[in-house]
């Protein structure tokens, strides 16, 4: 029976490798430059003239659609000019940073972003301390909660792996990663599935294939083995290098984006701009935390979670299954970062190292929150996500993550065990 669940894991893999490949593929044969323009509150900005030029003379023009998206075929890889045209932009505003960027395109599309904001510097928020006023704060209080559900999801994922098998997963970013290429996969030709169809399923295949499927096929058998969890953490290393390369090889570097629901302007809710997708994501990530939390302290299987983590042996000696949990435990965990990653995709962009660039954050909200505790994860998501946001007022936006860290040092100085250290275990 073993045997058999382990090679239909491998055939389904497999097929999906395949996928990968042929999404790839496809989606390779055809370089461009898309050019978003949007303004200070991310809303798409149309009828923006846009021009991409080559050394060797191409010449490409465009016009951002009602998405503030504007395409331009070019003939093969290389350098290009990105140029916006300044005076389609409206009245009284600019382009961030100038309005020409060089961008380098080896396959697919490479997305290049303009954002507009008025002369005097407010636009796009990204100069630290530039102005604060009552409405931006507010504004990033709103980031701070949706960038905290997004972390939460991940965090709270990669805390039970922690709690029940004792392993520091350095590949849980990928997770992430690998659940948004996953419904990237079924959303893009040659699948097209719509995004409504492509989010729950690709969450679902990717809590199979890379929650219950790698505990199979690795971390099952390297238990049995007795490797220890040093050992352990460095194979997770390697993998997370592995995974990260190798879809930058299917899909290249550029960044991507859903078929649906690309851009989308915001809603104005008093003083805040929140686009749709935004509320319906985190709405949706909300009622999976609580529903996680309940499961995890009223089920059967939950209650043998925090079993075997506060001790496998005796779990296993009272009739805990203890491959089971675990591999329950690898299956819950994946799917949440995978939605996590859907969300992000959704949020911003597809791009192979977008679980990379989550992973610190991640690791701060566990050790903030306290390792092996239900509500840990979340609590120090939340303090994380909130924190980095509101750093920009202060600090350039490139050293927002860098505040959250430091937040997390002093913090740990003085409360070593974390927020609420290990009263309540899922762990």
């Amino acid at each position: 029976m073993h045997r058999g669940a382990t090679r239909l894991v491998l055939l389904v893999l497999g097929a999906f490798v395949a996928l990968f490949a042929l999404s790839g593929v496809a989606n390779a044969a055809d370089p461009s430059v898309t050019a978003v323009v949007t303004d200070a509150d991310k809303t798409p900005i149309p009828g923006v003239a846009v021009s991409v030029t080559s050394a060797d003379g191409f010449s490409g023009t465009g016009t951002t659609d009602d998405e503030g998206v504007a395409t331009v075929l070019v003939p093969a890889s290389g350098k290009y000019i990105v140029t916006v045209d300044e005076a389609t932009v409206p009245d009284g505003q600019s382009i961030k940073d100038g309005p020409e960027r060089t961008v380098n395109v080896l396959t697919g599309d490479k997305k290049v972003f303009f954002p507009v904001g008025s002369g005097d510097g407010d636009g796009g928020g990204d100069t630290g301390g530039s102005s604060i006023t009552l409405s931006r704060v507010l504004q990033l209080v709103v980031d701070g909660i949706i960038l905290s559900l997004l972390i939460a999801l991940a965090a709270l994922g990669l805390n039970l792996i922690f709690g029940t098998t004792g392993l520091t997963n350095f590949a849980h970013g990928e997770l992430l990663t690998l659940g948004a290429f996953t419904t990237l996969v079924l959303n893009a030709p040659p699948i097209g599935l719509n995004i409504f169809i492509a989010a729950p399923l690709g969450v679902l295949l990717s809590a199979l294939l890379w929650g219950w499927g790698q505990n199979q096929l690795i971390w099952r058998p390297l238990r049995r083995r007795q490797t220890g969890l040093i050992a352990a953490m460095i194979v997770t290393i390697g993998m997370a290098i592995a995974i990260r390369y190798t879809l930058l090889l299917f899909f290249g570097g550029a960044p991507r984006s859903y078929e649906q629901f690309a851009g989308q302007p915001g809603v104005e809710i008093g003083p805040v701009f929140i686009t749709p997708k935004s509320m319906v994501l985190s709405t949706i990530a909300v009622v999976v935390l609580i529903a996680t939390v309940l499961w995890l302290r009223n089920s059967r299987i939950g209650k043998a979670t925090r079993a075997v983590s506060d001790n496998p042996a005796l779990a296993s000696a009272s009739g805990v299954n203890v491959e089971r949990v675990i591999a329950v435990v690898w299956i819950l965990g994946a799917g949440l970062a995978a939605y996590s990653g859907v969300f992000l995709g959704m949020t911003q962009n597809v791009i192979w190292t977008m679980g990379q660039y989550l992973l610190l954050v991640l690791f701060a909200s566990v050790v903030l929150g306290g390792l092996g505790t239900i509500g840990g994860a979340i609590v120090g998501a939340f303090v994380v996500g909130i924190t980095v946001q509101l750093s920009t007022l202060i600090v350039p936006t490139e050293l927002k993550t860098a505040a959250a860290l430091a937040l997390m040092i002093l913090l740990l100085l003085v409360r070593p065990q974390g927020l609420l250290g290990r009263p309540e275990r899922v762990g």
